[in-house]
């Protein structure tokens, strides 16, 4: 247990995961104190559920590496998947957003788009660490291919969270009942809302993955002079 434990407190990815979810609290704390009573503390949770699949990706490549367990790899793996849909999920947070005095609303804009851009972030993080790691295991086509089908049915996540509230911790409580209802889904019934949202939402990752990607590719890829300067030839 000491192993995963220190791999997860001294992976670079954990100290930026950390800075954005203390930004979103002092925000969360800065709301409540000009209110004089809280309100949207319910997204603290929902970032705490977003930052499970980035915990466990950095897990599951910790496993993936020479001496690692396979057993522990598939389990880190399994949780990654299932939690995944929480990340991009606070997106659709904004549902939420309405005047609420005496806190300006340009306040709270900022608030749900920091929640959100954190989320996003704490999602396309640990795709890549997950795609990095099968890269390097099964190769090119693997990494890519979890990576697309991933992000792919978290935008299935997203409706299901959103429109049928149901979540994560269902696939432990209710595995029965939420079977039957993807099930059904997958049958044909009553699948035109489920399927538009999850393309929306799915093409939507997948194209903001592939384009943060590229963008860290380049970064990499330029002179240390370029990147001090802050441009790329």
């Amino acid at each position: 247990m000491t192993r995963p434990l220190l791999a997860l407190l001294h992976s670079p990815r954990t100290r930026v995961y950390t800075a954005l979810i203390l930004w979103c609290a002092l925000l969360v704390a800065a709301r409540a104190w000009r209110a004089g009573a809280p309100a949207y503390f319910f997204l603290c949770w929902n970032l705490f559920l977003a930052g499970v699949p980035a915990g466990a990706s950095i897990l599951f490549a910790h496993e993936c590496r020479p001496g690692g367990k396979q057993a522990g790899a598939a389990a880190w793996f399994a949780v990654w998947l299932l939690f995944l849909p929480n990340a991009p999920y606070l997106v659709t947070d904004f549902i939420h957003l309405h005047a609420r005095p005496p806190v300006p609303l340009w306040f709270d804009i900022a608030l749900l788009t920091s929640f959100a851009g954190a989320g996003l972030l704490l999602g396309w993080g640990s795709v890549a660490e997950v795609h990095d790691a099968l890269t390097r295991a099964r190769g090119r086509a693997a990494g890519w291919s979890v990576a697309v089908a991933a992000l792919l049915l978290s935008g299935y996540g997203i409706y299901l969270g959103r429109f049928l509230r149901w979540n994560s911790w269902d696939a432990f409580s209710r595995p029965g009942a939420l079977l039957d209802v993807m099930t059904r889904h997958a049958r044909g019934h009553d699948v035109y809302q489920p399927a538009s949202v999850t393309l929306v939402y799915g093409a939507g990752l997948v194209l903001g993955y592939v384009a943060v990607r590229m963008m860290g590719r380049s970064f990499e890829s330029a002179p240390v002079s370029d990147r001090r300067r802050g441009s790329f030839r």
